[in-house]
């Protein structure tokens, strides 16, 4: 790996006695997939949450592109270029499909949040917009307001958000959760068109094992929020323990 886009060092947090993640030590580098797994409680989560700030860390560190954010703010990661998408939709619902991703781009720009004059004034705001929703193949909703959109279209609009974000690091966390059989690929194509672009580092938490196996360079394991196993898919696949103590038997399936 040349040098990684995202680091995390000895990545600590303890609530109380309790230790969620515990000394996590991984690289992340542009154009790899880094596919996060583990049981309900191993961690995942709250590992998302210390990379793009939503929790302290207790110690260690994280680097992005080799500056230390640790104890950076999680706007202030955004706009370092780290992107993160949740497991619950995180949106304006009274605004417009095109309104939540214009005001995205706004941010990024760092012209404000003047939500209704910045459109006229600044059009390539407006430009960048319809070019992310043309991504996610929602340009014909742009003018729909988000709260009548479907759970699956909701979800596509946060991918567009990202991308308008134009990050470095991009971060899904259980992307096609709560989709239809219908829904769920075009989010994944788009997370693969996004891995082929090649400029950047992709984390996602998924419990998918078919979805894992299409889209992974590679794979870590959280068990009790240490790092458990970190390899190419095919090597954490085979590996009896990882089978039966932290996946189960699905991907002993798969």
């Amino acid at each position: 790996m040349t040098d990684p886009v995202l680091e995390t060092k000895g990545l600590t947090i303890r609530f109380g006695g309790h230790v969620a993640v515990d000394h996590v030590s991984c690289a992340f580098g542009a154009g790899e997939l880094t596919a996060i797994v583990g049981p309900n409680g191993a961690g995942k989560t709250t590992y998302f949450n210390l990379i793009s700030g939503q929790l302290p860390a207790t110690e260690g560190q994280v680097l992005l592109e080799g500056r230390d954010v640790t104890r950076a703010s999680a706007s202030t990661r955004t706009h370092l270029g780290l992107g993160r998408a949740f497991q619950l939709t995180n949106l304006f619902p009274s605004l417009t499909v095109r309104e939540n991703v214009r005001l995205v781009a706004q941010s990024k720009a760092r012209k404000g949040f003047d939500m209704f004059s910045m459109a006229s004034r600044h059009p390539e705001l407006i430009e960048a917009a319809d070019h992310a929703l043309e991504r996610v193949r929602l340009t014909r909703l742009a003018d729909q307001t988000v709260s009548a959109l479907s759970h699956g279209d909701q979800r596509k609009l946060e991918v567009a958000l990202l991308i308008a974000l134009q990050p470095r690091v991009y971060m899904f966390d259980e992307p096609t959760a709560g989709m239809s059989m219908d829904e769920a690929p075009v989010v994944l194509d788009l997370i693969a068109e996004l891995k082929a672009e090649g400029g950047h580092a992709i984390l996602l938490v998924e419990h998918k094992m078919d979805v894992i196996r299409t889209l992974a360079d590679r794979i870590i394991v959280l068990h009790n929020g240490a790092l458990a196993a970190d390899g190419e898919p095919a090597e954490v696949m085979a590996s009896a323990v990882v089978q039966e103590a932290y996946l189960g038997k699905e991907i002993a399936d798969v």
